[in-house]
C-alpha cells in the first residue's frame, strides 16, 4: 500500500504546476487545462484522505467534483470558440471585447 505521504506530495506538485500554468500563459486553452489540473489535484487528495480514512465520503464528493469541471471545461471551451469566432484569436491579453 502507497504511504498516503505520496499521494499528498504529487498531489502539490500538480497543484503547483496548475497556479504556474494559470499565472504564466495567455493561451485560453492552456488557462482551461491548468484549471484542470489544479481540480484534478484537489480530487487526489479527497481520494487519498478517503481511503486513508476508510470511507467512501471524498470519493463522492470527487465524482461530483469531476462532473462540475465538465461543466466548466466545455462552458469554457463554448467560450472561447464564441470569443476566437469574433476576435480571430485566443490569446487572453488581445481579448478587450467587454471594454467600453
Amino acid at each position: 500500500m502507497v504511504p498516503l505521504n505520496y499521494y499528498l506530495l504529487l498531489s502539490g506538485v500538480l497543484f503547483a504546476i496548475g497556479i504556474y500554468g494559470l499565472i504564466s500563459q495567455r493561451n485560453g486553452i492552456r488557462i482551461l487545462m491548468c484549471l484542470e489540473i489544479l481540480l484534478n489535484s484537489a480530487n487526489l487528495n479527497l481520494v487519498a484522505f478517503s481511503s486513508y480514512h476508510g470511507n467512501s465520503t471524498g470519493q463522492v464528493f470527487a465524482l461530483f467534483s469531476i462532473a462540475i469541471a465538465a461543466a466548466e471545461a466545455a462552458i469554457g471551451f463554448a467560450i472561447l470558440i464564441a470569443l476566437f469566432r469574433v476576435r480571430d484569436t485566443i490569446d487572453l491579453h488581445n481579448i478587450n471585447i467587454l471594454r467600453w
